[in-house]
C-alpha cells in the first residue's frame, strides 16, 4: 500500500492501538512484557510490511514508557532491486517521525538464486549481531494467527514432532548469552490476532506499509500454502481454521513444556556428559527422544545425524545393550555400562 498523502505516525500508532487494545495482544505477551525490568532495551523486527509496522506502532502506543528504549532492525535482502531500497527509506522515515532509532544492514551476500532459509538466516543473523553489540536481550516479531497455520503445515510435510509444531511461540527464550547465565528472548504478541485485522487497523488509521511483490508469487513454499492451500483450507473448513490451529499451537506447546519438564525431573545426562541410559528405561519414547536431543547437542564433534541415524541410535538407547554407533568421521556414540559416551575416532580413520 502506497500513502497518498504523509502519514502522521502518533496519530495513526493511537489509532491501531484502538483498534488492536493490549487485551487482544497474546496474554503471554503481556504478562511477561509488564514484569520485565523497566530499564531494558527492546528490539523490533522492521521490514516496513503491514505486520511488522502494527507491531511497531502497537509496542510505540501500548507501552509509552518503553519508547526511549524501543530500536527498530531493518535488514535490506537487495532481492528486489528499487523497491529493496523502498522498503529501506520507508522504515527510516516511520522511526524518524515516532522518534525511534532504526538500525539498517544490507545483505552483501545477496543472490536472486538464494533460498527463503538463507535469506532469512542471513537477516536474523544481523540482528543478532547487533543486539549482541548493544546488549539487547529481548527481539519483537511481527507474526500473527495466519503464520501459525502456514509454519504448522509446512512442518507437517517435513515431519515435525510436537516441538517443531508449537511454533511460533508467543514467548520463546533461547539458552544463555556469552559472559552470563541470562537468556535472550523472542516476542510474538500478534499471536492472537489475524492478518486481515492487522491490515483493517493500519488502513483505518492512515498508516501505510509496503508490499512485498514477491510474496504474489509461489516460488517459495510459505508462499503457495498462503496464495493456494490456506484459502480453500479455511473454506472447507467451514469455521475459524485459523483459530483452531492457533489453538492446537498452543495445546501442543503445553504437552511440550511437560515434556521437556519430565526430561528435567530425570536428569539423564550427568556432570561428566555422559547419558544414563540406564535411568531411561521403560520410560515413554518421547522422553527418551528428547533425552537424546540433549545429548547430542552437547557434543561438539558429533557430526549432523540423518533422520535415519538419529532412529537407528534411538532404538540402541531404548535396547540399552552395548553398542558402537557413528557419529561422523569424528567418534562414535558408545553405550558401556548403563550409559552413553562419546568417544573420539582414530586419527584418520573414519567410522564404521
Amino acid at each position: 500500500m502506497k500513502a497518498r498523502r504523509p502519514v502522521d505516525w502518533p496519530s495513526a500508532a493511537a489509532g491501531v492501538a484502538r483498534l488492536i487494545p493490549r487485551d487482544r495482544l497474546h496474554p503471554a505477551v503481556l504478562g511477561w512484557a509488564d514484569g520485565r525490568p523497566r530499564a531494558e532495551r527492546w528490539a523490533v523486527a522492521l521490514s516496513g510490511g503491514a505486520d511488522s509496522v502494527g507491531l511497531l506502532l502497537l509496542l510505540w502506543a501500548h507501552w509509552p514508557g518503553r519508547r526511549a528504549n524501543l530500536r527498530a532492525f531493518h535488514f535490506d535482502h537487495r532481492l528486489r532491486g528499487a523497491e529493496s531500497a523502498a522498503d529501506a527509506r520507508f522504515c527510516a522515515g516511520v522511526c524518524s517521525a515516532l522518534g525511534v532509532p532504526l538500525v539498517s544492514g544490507i545483505w552483501g551476500a545477496a543472490r536472486a538464486s538464494r533460498s527463503e532459509a538463507t535469506a532469512r538466516a542471513a537477516r536474523f543473523g544481523f540482528i543478532e549481531r547487533e543486539m549482541a553489540a548493544r546488549r539487547m536481550r529481548v527481539l519483537w516479531l511481527g507474526h500473527q494467527q495466519d503464520d501459525i497455520a502456514e509454519t504448522m503445515l509446512m512442518r507437517l510435510a517435513r515431519g515435525s514432532g510436537g516441538a517443531g509444531l508449537a511454533a511460533p511461540r508467543a514467548i520463546h527464550a533461547f539458552g544463555t548469552v556469552p559472559g552470563g547465565t541470562r537468556g535472550r528472548f523472542h516476542a510474538r504478541p500478534l499471536l492472537s490476532v489475524k492478518k486481515s485485522e492487522i491490515v483493517r487497523a493500519l488502513r483505518a488509521s492512515g498508516a501505510a506499509w509496503r508490499e512485498d511483490s514477491s510474496n504474489a508469487r509461489g516460488a517459495h513454499f510459505r508462499n503457495r500454502l498462503r496464495l493456494d492451500v490456506i484459502p480453500r483450507w479455511i473454506r472447507a473448513a467451514q469455521r475459524d481454521a485459523l483459530s483452531g490451529a492457533a489453538l492446537s499451537r498452543e495445546l501442543l506447546e503445553e504437552d511440550d513444556s511437560a515434556l521437556e519438564a519430565w526430561v528435567d525431573f530425570l536428569g539423564p545426562v550427568g556432570d561428566d556428559g555422559s547419558l544414563s541410559v540406564a535411568g531411561l528405561a521403560g520410560r515413554p519414547r518421547a522422553v527418551v527422544r528428547r533425552s537424546l536431543h540433549r545429548w547430542l547437542l552437547l557434543q561438539p564433534r558429533a557430526g549432523e545425524l540423518s533422520r535415519q541415524g538419529f532412529d537407528a541410535l534411538l532404538r540402541a538407547v531404548e535396547r540399552g545393550a552395548p553398542v558402537r554407533h557413528s557419529l561422523g568421521p569424528e567418534g562414535f556414540a558408545a553405550i558401556r555400562a548403563g550409559r552413553l559416551r562419546f568417544e573420539p575416532g582414530r586419527r584418520g580413520r573414519t567410522p564404521h
